[in-house]
């Protein structure tokens, strides 16, 4: 369900398409920093985690001309430090949601309420966040993880930080929303590229081990992933 007093700027209902721009990352175009880390921005309302420096996180956006003011959403993937770093940005925006996985510390709960701006939101199961975007629920046994599923007119699009639950695990999750037209981010320990032979687009970003080999498999439908790339979903 969309929470009430955030209803109405969630993204607009029937969306067509929609944007994923890479913020944070090992590999950056140029004017723009890399770092070891994962963040993009989903449409223009959701921030998906915040890589290991709020400073990078900063300059990047500013680089990027990003519109911080229209961010009412920030989901965190899982509670590494090269995800999450860079919290401190609620700071620099409105009223914000934040969602967290139930398994999160609860010190970095405790530091994310301190902001007046924030409302946390712990996430166990499949949630609705937007009109278009839902989170996985809290996946995986030894580091649990959320990831996110965008449906637009193309199919379902997951986004995921580092997959350490499985990348196939994910998929299979994000498959229950419709066809899985595209997979972003960090899939981390994947080595089963053949579960990607039907998606039409690939973006394997920051802990991807097999970054090389998938680029070379799909390379009709794997784009590289850096700072400064935008992906339509």
């Amino acid at each position: 369900m969309l929470h009430p007093f955030m209803e109405a700027t969630a993204e607009a209902p029937g969306r067509c398409k929609m944007l994923v721009r890479i913020l944070y990352d090992n590999i950056a175009e140029e004017g723009l920093e890399a770092d070891w880390g994962f963040s993009c921005l989903v449409g223009d309302s959701l921030l998906f985690d915040t890589g290991r420096s709020l400073h990078i996180l900063r300059h990047n956006l500013r680089r990027m001309k990003v519109e911080t003011d229209l961010i009412r959403y920030l989901v965190f993937s899982h509670n590494h430090r090269d995800h999450t770093g860079g919290l401190g940005i609620v700071e620099d925006l409105g009223d914000i949601e934040v969602y967290v996985p139930q398994s999160f510390s609860q010190p970095m709960i405790r530091n994310l309420s301190a902001f007046d701006n924030v409302r946390v939101i712990e996430v166990s199961e499949s949630m609705q966040i937007t009109e278009n975007i839902w989170s996985t629920g809290e996946l995986g046994s030894r580091t649990k993880e959320q990831s996110l599923v965008v449906k637009t007119e193309n199919g379902v699009t997951l986004v995921t930080g580092c997959a350490h639950p499985g990348l196939e695990n994910i998929i299979d999750e994000a498959q229950e929303f419709g066809h899985l037209y595209g997979v972003i981010g960090g899939f981390h320990g994947f080595d089963r590229l053949i579960a990607l032979e039907t998606t039409s687009l690939i973006a394997p970003c920051h802990c991807t081990s097999k970054k090389d080999e998938i680029l070379g498999l799909y390379n009709h439908t794997a784009r590289e992933c850096s700072v400064g790339k935008s992906f339509e979903v």
